[in-house]
């Protein structure tokens, strides 16, 4: 009677049978079909591209519309085709694709895998903020608020209005006591500053200067620079020549810093793996990449796709590295929390 009922209702292991015989028959229909290696063969050889250029971004040519220095700017976004590729060669039910989007998933874990687990650490005796406020910023007075209220010892500002700096100077003085701005960008510190002056980068006017911020623990050379822009035009390509220009006078006079413990935080129009930014990049540490959690992409705000924004160190110890809620600015201020020894 038992037997009788479980045959009337299904029950009692036939379930198991049919999910087992429905996937033997799938796995039969696909040895039968001869396609599954021919079919997808665009797709394998899409992957397959991708994939050079993430191994070989490095010997793209910049000497054609700095082509090279704009594929590592968006570099991370190329993982993007992996579950696009996947889905396609699902779709065409085609082995052969199947395979190859392993390669491209494999390199991009290999360069960006680390970035996006949590490299944060307990620890660190100053914190450094750095935004881009943007020039036509239609609230000054609420973006210095908003940096403020990061709880940063120093706090640096890029792209710095003239006629604004009274603005954000007057609300900072409140939780800054030292201060000191040239031409486009500007320190505030809790701390007392020393030896501030311009530092020359090929532009013409001033949009980058040196500081001594004097801890409790010793001083260090905080750096402030706001790098030219870039764009992407049909016919020049990407327009960086002045930024790479400005780069190699920026790591020159970070080369010639007598302190061991130097900072550098600003906007510097390219993001860590542009080789173009070699010359600062090459010796200085990102506190993102040390002691992020994920990229910590900064622009622009209303959707962020690059980290351009950066906090860099040498000699310091990075504990912690994030960005910070959106102000009226184009960019995401950034912060970092770091041990000075």
């Amino acid at each position: 009677m038992t037997q009788a009922y479980m045959a009337e209702t299904g029950h009692g292991g036939s379930e198991p049978e049919h999910s087992g015989s429905r996937l033997r028959r799938l796995v039969a229909e696909l040895r039968n079909d001869p396609g599954i290696w021919r079919r997808g063969i665009v797709l394998a050889a899409l992957a397959l591209v991708i994939t050079l250029v993430m191994v070989f971004h490095a010997e793209l040519p910049n000497r054609v519309g700095n082509l090279g220095s704009l594929t590592e700017t968006f570099l991370p976004w190329l993982g993007l085709s992996v579950p696009v590729l996947l889905g396609a060669a699902l779709w065409r039910r085609s082995a052969t694709a199947l395979i190859a989007v392993l390669l491209p998933a494999f390199v991009w874990l290999n360069l960006f895998g680390g970035l996006v687990s949590d490299k944060s650490r307990d620890g660190g005796n100053l914190v450094l903020a750095t935004h881009n406020v943007n020039a036509e910023n239609p609230d000054p007075a609420g973006t210095a608020r908003q940096v403020a209220e990061s709880g940063a010892d120093v706090l640096a500002l890029t792209e710095l209005k003239a006629s604004r700096v009274s603005a954000y100077a007057s609300v900072l003085a409140g939780t800054y006591k030292y201060h000191a701005v040239e031409g486009t960008v500007g320190i505030w510190s809790k701390f007392p500053l020393s030896g501030t002056r311009p530092v020359d980068i090929k532009m013409g006017w001033t949009r980058a200067m040196r500081s001594v911020v004097e801890t409790e623990h010793g001083q260090v050379a905080v750096y402030v620079a706001h790098l030219p822009s870039v764009r992407v035009k049909l016919k020049a390509g990407f327009t960086a020549n002045q930024r790479d220009n400005s780069a190699d006078a920026l790591g020159h006079a970070i080369v010639e810093e007598p302190l061991s413990n130097v900072v550098l935080l600003g906007d510097l129009n390219g993001t860590m793996n542009d080789r173009a930014l070699s010359p600062v990049t090459s010796q200085m540490r990102s506190t993102q990449g040390a002691a992020g959690d994920g990229f910590g992409f900064s622009w622009p705000a209303s959707f962020p796709m690059a980290r351009i924004d950066q906090i860099m160190v040498k000699g310091v110890k990075p504990e912690r590295s994030w960005t910070l809620p959106r102000t009226g600015s184009d960019h995401l201020p950034i912060a970092a929390r770091v041990t000075v020894s």
